[in-house]
């Protein structure tokens, strides 16, 4: 059973707080129309402080996509690396132990990914299987999480190294001055995560169960508007809604797996604003303090997209957990409208014996394969086992 470790997360170290947010607002919008309803949303959505990979003043200038991208790569490459040590160090692991690098951040473009710098740079095998995901939003945390889960169930014993890199506030769009862009200029922040899954042994939560979900022509409700000027985010006035629509898919996968939604032991979501979290204790017949990982995430440091389950599963850790066999939910959302589910049990000890990551010598009784692309060597009267 594949195991979820602890997460490293990183934030940058210039920090916006919510009385700076409303005060740029007064002065950037003040004859604005609807500045009034601006302000009292950016203050509903109970962030605090936002961390920035730039000053603000460098934020709120725009010097066109090409510079904002040739930041965006020039601080990945300076800021992922000792995020990646942490977290292989959290698996205890190497590098060369690592057969997939999931890659996920939808705040700038690289091709290669940065996973082929990674693999170049930090000693990681040459045969590493890379897979960058760029345009599932504030889903994509979750659906790194179920990605790596079916890998290491096609491949047991494989481990992966998730990375999520998402600075938001390079997205920034001086000339959108609609309410939702308002908004999330006061709602998001950025920030790095990483975390391994582990084939074998570990600590943390072991994954059971993942399934995805799309609510029908939602596809507008979340989406970027692609301009000479870059990324312009778009976001639909009905999205604070969704989890209407979403949570019966995550009350549908428990039930498949066996599972009351509303008596797990801990509930690890994204958190893309007060509404989404306030729903999901409605719908889903839960107290507030179920989502006390996302709130803190939120609060401390706004919705960081697909950073967030991370933040929130690294918070859990903080905490000690929760009692050994607890049953839990890991759940992004984001463009689609989607929702990617996993189902897991925390497990403070590992399961198993930690496995070799090389094949042993062939002996006369057995033959034990252990990493995924090692070649299929069967002699006569020999058993393989896993």
């Amino acid at each position: 059973m594949a195991t979820l470790c602890r997460p490293a997360i990183a934030v940058p170290e210039h920090v916006i707080t919510l009385d700076e947010t409303l005060d740029l607002a007064r002065t950037l919008h003040a004859d604005h129309p609807q500045l009034g309803l601006a302000l009292r949303l950016i203050e509903n959505t109970g962030v605090r402080t936002r961390h920035l990979v730039q000053p603000i003043e460098e934020t709120l200038h725009h010097p066109g996509f090409t510079v904002r991208n040739a930041v965006y790569e020039r601080e990945a490459k300076r800021r992922v690396p000792e995020v990646v040590e942490r977290a292989l160090g959290h698996a205890e692991l190497a590098a060369r132990d690592i057969d997939l690098i999931l890659y996920v951040s939808c705040t700038g473009f690289m091709m290669p990914s940065l996973t082929a710098w990674l693999i170049n740079s930090m000693g990681f095998r040459s045969d590493t299987r890379q897979l960058p995901i760029a345009q599932l939003g504030c889903a994509a945390g979750g659906a790194a999480v179920n990605r790596a889960h079916d890998f290491c169930r096609a491949y047991p014993g494989a481990n992966v190294l998730i990375v999520a890199c998402e600075f938001c506030s390079l997205c920034y769009q001086p000339t959108d001055i609609g309410v939702g862009s308002l908004l999330s200029n006061g709602l998001f922040g950025d920030a790095i995560a990483a975390v391994v899954l582990r084939g074998r042994g570990g600590t943390g939560v072991h994954l059971e169960r993942n399934g995805s979900h799309l609510v029908p022509d939602t596809e507008d409700w979340i989406s970027y508007g692609v301009k000479d000027t870059g990324f312009h985010f778009q976001l639909d006035k009905r999205v604070p809604g969704t989890m209407e629509m979403l949570a019966p898919a995550l009350r549908a996968l428990a039930i498949e797996h066996a599972w009351d939604i509303s008596g797990l032991g801990f509930y690890i979501v994204h958190a893309g604003g007060p509404r989404i979290l306030d729903d999901l204790c409605h719908f889903l017949n839960l107290e507030p303090v179920a989502f006390r990982f996302s709130r803190a995430t939120l609060t401390e440091r706004g919705n960081i997209a697909s950073a967030v389950v991370f933040d929130a599963l690294a918070r859990m850790f903080d905490e000690g957990g929760v009692e050994d066999g607890t049953h839990g939910l890991i759940a992004g959302f984001g463009p689609g409208i989607t929702a990617e589910i996993s189902l897991g049990s925390w497990a403070g000890k590992p399961l198993e014996a930690v496995v070799p990551r090389r094949p042993r010598a062939i002996e006369t009784a057995e033959l034990t394969l252990t990493h995924p692309t090692a070649p299929l060597l069967r002699p006569a009267g020999t058993t393989i086992t896993e």
